[in-house]
């Protein structure tokens, strides 16, 4: 058997925008790759359905890890991984972004001398009580190569004591995605599949722990869609622990324009996105594809590991309060009607960044590979 050059680990969700370019880009190259979905993800609607909206291919393995705590995910992920990594023998491990299954990849291969690159590294929150900010840390000490989309994960990267000729920065491979499949998500038209208008909805998603796992704060967030769901629609996708935690609750919305929905697509996601009057959020993800569309952005959290978004995009950071959202939102439709949003394109979020990213790895190989 021949030896496989890239091995990319995917787990989650945000993971399946990221590769889906890499992985595109090193086939229109002949390069032999293997995709590893470690299960962290298990539900099929936060799964599956992005493998089909994305183009991509059934993975040619799936380690069905499924749930639990933290450290119980990330072990079982190394436990499965490490006979997966035997077997294939690749040049690069290939991780993604911050969950648990890019830093479970990431140990496991580092103790057994394999390749790693890292695609989105260098974002830092500076808030080490989140998972995903530890995870970052731990995955860019242990990787050969940092990818990073943007020049403050460089000087983050270097900060850190990363070496220079580590760091590569490539650009945003969740961009490549949301610029490939902007016209499929449009012709889904979303806005009137869903009964409403145009530049005249809201469209919020919320799963972080510090936003749902306190009752208080959930229900500071649910009583300010509430109130926005009283001067407009408010399409609310729904994770489904978010929705473990609002059952919990015994919470039910006094307004009907606010509508819990179940986890939507990709493309379905990108539909309804792309036309709102804003979009409220505490995902990394949905900041940046806002910034590109144009649209603006309240992100409820107290930090964000993507300033670029906030600095050059048209995302607010805002706190997880009733009255805090409500202003914000007030500022923000006032700014919109003006007209003083636009779409924003940070240097090298252009389209590319798939290719720079397998250039990045092919380029370091030897000679003999």
């Amino acid at each position: 058997m021949s030896r496989t050059t890239l091995l990319h680990v995917v787990g989650a969700r945000p993971n399946f925008m990221k590769v889906a370019p890499v992985h595109r880009a090193a086939s229109e190259r002949g390069i032999a790759q293997v995709m590893v979905h470690t299960g962290q993800h298990y539900d099929a609607t936060m799964s599956d359905r992005f493998f089909d909206d994305l183009g991509l291919s059934a993975p040619e393995v799936n380690l069905g890890v499924g749930g639990g705590s933290h450290a119980e995910q990330t072990a079982r992920i190394m436990m499965a991984f490490e006979p997966v990594l035997d077997r294939f023998g690749p040049e690069w491990v290939v991780v993604y972004g911050d969950v648990n299954s890019t830093v479970a990849a990431a140990l496991v291969s580092a103790k057994k001398g394999v390749r790693i690159c890292h695609v989105e590294a260098g974002l830092r929150s500076g808030d080490r009580t989140m998972p995903e900010e530890v995870n970052r840390v731990v995955t860019d000490q242990l990787s050969d190569l940092c990818l990073t989309p943007s020049a403050d994960g460089d000087d983050n990267l270097m900060a850190e004591g990363i070496p220079a000729h580590r760091i590569v920065r490539v650009g945003n491979v969740m961009v490549d995605t949301l610029l490939r499949f902007c016209g499929a998500a449009r012709a889904l038209q979303m806005a009137g599949r869903m009964g409403v208008t145009r530049r005249d909805y809201a469209v919020v998603t919320l799963h972080r722990p510090g936003n749902v796992d306190d009752p208080a704060v959930l229900r500071e967030l649910l009583e300010a869609l509430d109130d926005l769901g009283s001067r407009m629609p408010v399409l609310f996708a729904v994770h489904p622990r978010t929705r473990l935690r609002i059952d919990a609750l015994g919470w039910s919305s006094a307004h009907p324009g606010l509508r819990l929905l179940g986890p939507l697509g990709y493309l379905e996601t990108i539909g309804l996105a792309q036309d709102a009057a804003l979009v409220l959020t505490d995902s990394g993800g949905l900041q940046e594809e806002t910034t590109v569309l144009g649209v603006p952005c309240l992100t409820a959290r107290p930090n964000t590991e993507r300033p670029i978004t906030v600095s050059e995009g048209t995302n607010r950071l805002v706190e997880s309060s009733r009255a805090a959202i409500a202003l914000a939102i007030e500022e923000t439709l006032a700014r919109s009607v003006g007209g003083a949003y636009e779409a924003k394109r940070p240097a090298l979020w252009d389209g590319h960044a798939g290719e720079r990213v397998v250039e990045a790895m092919i380029s370091r190989l030897p000679a003999s590979a």
